[in-house]
């Protein structure tokens, strides 16, 4: 009994910051509905259009705004109080999300509207995204900030399981309409929570260089120093053969494995399953000294677990390797992700951090293209087992910078 309690203490050690816990609860309440109104909107689209290229229309147009904006983003978090950027975003969003449900529930929506209002968030998750990541580390202390990054993680699992599951019901129940409002209410419970939230005073350091300067400062700083170098190009790596196995997947759903959407839907959720479990292994390590180790073997047991799904032709053992693919996939990005916050100086901490969120979530369409080409000329299995090789190849060369990670990261700490 009292090992399973040190065991819990230490999985939840992040916990022990109070603002690490009202930023959490806030979090766990707001994804939920963030992730219904992404299965409501798809679902949407759909059915006003019966188009799957609208459909990718729609999604490009809520993402490319955050692609291109996240720079900005990264040095507007640097040179603000970012916790005053969260409440911004988030009552913007709130305004955006209300606005999705009067045009719902009135019956007025199309699909003009429905852009308009995903690129209006593209352009809020610009600002977000980079700002809250920034945010995070000033919510928990250095030790423990590998452990809240994982319990983080996790929570984005579990609420996107979560919200997608509930989104279903509602959906075949009363509509999407109803789900843009439950998302609109839970924006209150991170608002509420970022107003509890009560930061030291050191902890707000703004810039006085100039945005461009910043910018320059921050590319130049990214590319020379090998680990930080090295974390972007690792991230850009497996999101984008990640994007190979999204592209594709529902052809190894319908071709090789002979099945439907209910085929396809299981594989998604074993590879969420896995990044969970990823996320929960993670919380229980004690310390930061072995995230280097961490970061190498992630990338490898993704890639080898690719191969094995690439391979398969049986529903059961293509499930367990995407869940073993999920699992690696979340070990490198976690691990990448603490290390980037403790290798790089609060001063430039949102530009550092929107450079990696622009090349992790930029390489997963670049895969998607680079998936589909490639379909159309090997087929869909020798394009999952090429770019699962570059993985394998990748963990072999990022071996070799482990020491470099750990010294650094010791003299941060």
């Amino acid at each position: 009994m009292a090992t399973d309690t040190k065991r819990s203490q230490v999985m939840l050690r992040a916990f022990d910051s109070r603002n690490f816990k009202l930023f959490y609860t806030g979090q766990a309440i707001s994804l939920i509905g963030t992730s219904m109104t992404q299965v409501a909107t798809s679902w949407l689209v759909y059915r006003l259009t019966d188009s799957a290229l609208l459909l990718g229309v729609v999604g490009f147009a809520s993402q490319i705004p955050t692609l291109l904006l996240i720079p900005l983003g990264g040095i507007i978090a640097d040179r603000s109080k970012r916790h005053h950027i969260l409440l911004i975003a988030q009552i913007l969003g709130m305004l955006r999300s209300l606005a999705l449900t009067w045009l719902a529930l009135s019956g007025t929506i199309n699909i003009w509207y429905i852009a308009f209002l995903g690129v209006l968030q593209g352009i809020i998750n610009a600002f977000d995204i980079p700002t809250r990541q920034a945010f995070l580390p000033e919510t928990v202390s250095k030790e423990n900030l590998g452990n809240g990054f994982a319990l983080y993680s996790s929570l984005v699992s579990v609420t996107s399981m979560l919200g997608q599951a509930i989104a279903g019901l509602l959906i075949a129940a009363v509509g999407s309409g109803l789900c843009f409002l439950v998302d609109s209410i839970s924006y209150i419970a991170v608002i509420i929570a970022l107003l509890a939230i009560r930061l030291d005073l050191k902890k707000a350091v703004i810039s006085t260089r100039k945005p461009l300067e910043e910018l320059r400062t921050s590319l130049n700083y990214a590319i020379g120093f090998l680990p930080i170098r090295s974390i972007l190009i690792g991230s850009s790596l497996v999101c984008c053969v990640w994007g190979f196995y999204l592209a594709l997947g529902p052809i190894f759903a319908k071709e090789i494995l002979q099945g439907g959407p209910n085929t396809f839907g299981f594989l998604m959720t074993a590879s969420s399953l896995g990044t969970l479990a990823g996320g929960i292994y993670l919380t229980r390590q004690g310390n930061v000294n072995g995230l280097g180790k961490v970061l190498v073997l992630g990338i490898a047991f993704m890639g080898v677990s690719l191969i094995v799904f690439a391979l398969s032709h049986v529903f059961w053992l293509s499930f367990l390797s995407l869940l073993a693919a999920g699992f690696g996939f979340i070990l490198q990005i976690i691990a990448g992700r603490t290390l980037l916050q403790l290798l790089v100086s609060d001063e430039n901490r949102g530009q550092i951090t929107g450079l990696y969120v622009m090349a992790s979530t930029g390489a997963v369409p670049i895969g998607n293209l680079i998936a589909g080409a490639l379909a159309s000329r090997i087929g869909a299995v020798n394009s999952i087992i090429l770019g699962a090789s570059f993985c394998i190849l990748g963990s072999l060369f990022f071996m070799q910078q482990i020491s470099t990670f750990h010294d650094r990261v010791i003299r941060n700490l």
